[in-house]
């Protein structure tokens, strides 16, 4: 176990779209491939949701066949801390060297408001961590300030699920806001796959984000070389 590093995880217990009786949650691989990068450096970590508890599966990542979901969902340890995730109320950043925002579109509605996710992952930047999120999980970054009230994200470079991602799934209407949108409105520097669905990342420093799901396990690789090989 790598002593130096601790890994804090943040998963979504938002279930409902507006509309569709199909419900949401975490995507599993936004979990999964990030953490199986960390794994390979042993590095410790738990798993935060805004409410604590169990932590929610949108269905249809579990259909998909991903030797990476099975070898975690399955692992004893994951999938205790996904079934008992922490409140954030419950946790303290100074043990964090590394907040990770994993996705799924339940993340558009209990991320961006939560001030204690805000308040933990402005302190885990500002003591020199890293901050990391994928897919509709940077939607938790859209209002975090540092300590001067400037926006993490503002004039930074970040991905995001993006507006054409959304069309194609024909969830733009489900969704309570367009995150590329927003994250755009907050004077971040936006930028995509020029093909939907392809692995994308974009790295500022100490903050990396990922566009959707394939770039969840380029999140993690980019996160270890930014802290172990710089």
């Amino acid at each position: 176990m790598n002593p130096s590093i601790r890994a804090l995880l943040v998963c979504t217990n938002h279930t409902d779209y507006k509309s569709r009786a199909r419900k949401t949650g975490l995507w599993l691989s936004e979990a999964t491939h990030f953490y199986d990068e960390l794994s390979d450096k042993d590095i410790p970590f738990d798993i935060v949701s805004p409410l604590g508890g169990k932590v929610p599966l949108d269905e249809r990542s579990l259909d998909q066949k991903d030797n990476t979901n099975d070898k975690w969902y399955h692992h004893p340890d994951f999938r205790q801390k996904l079934e008992n995730s922490l409140k954030p109320e419950d946790v303290d950043p100074q043990r964090y060297q590394l907040i990770y925002f994993t996705g799924g579109h339940g993340t558009m509605w209990d991320f961006p408001a939560n001030e204690r996710l805000q308040q933990m992952t402005r302190d885990i930047y500002e003591r020199g961590g890293m901050v990391a999120a994928v897919c509709h999980g940077v939607s938790a970054l859209l209002d975090v300030r540092l300590s001067d009230g400037s926006l993490l994200i503002e004039n930074r470079q970040v991905t995001g699920f993006s507006n054409m991602e959304e069309r194609l799934l024909r969830l733009s209407d489900e969704v309570p806001f367009l995150l590329e949108d927003e994250l755009r409105n907050r004077k971040a520097l936006y930028s995509r796959a020029i093909i939907p669905f392809m692995p994308y990342i974009e790295v500022d420093e100490r903050l990396v984000t990922g566009q959707n799901p394939l770039s969840a396990r380029k999140v993690g690789k980019k996160v270890m070389e930014e802290m172990f090989e710089k």
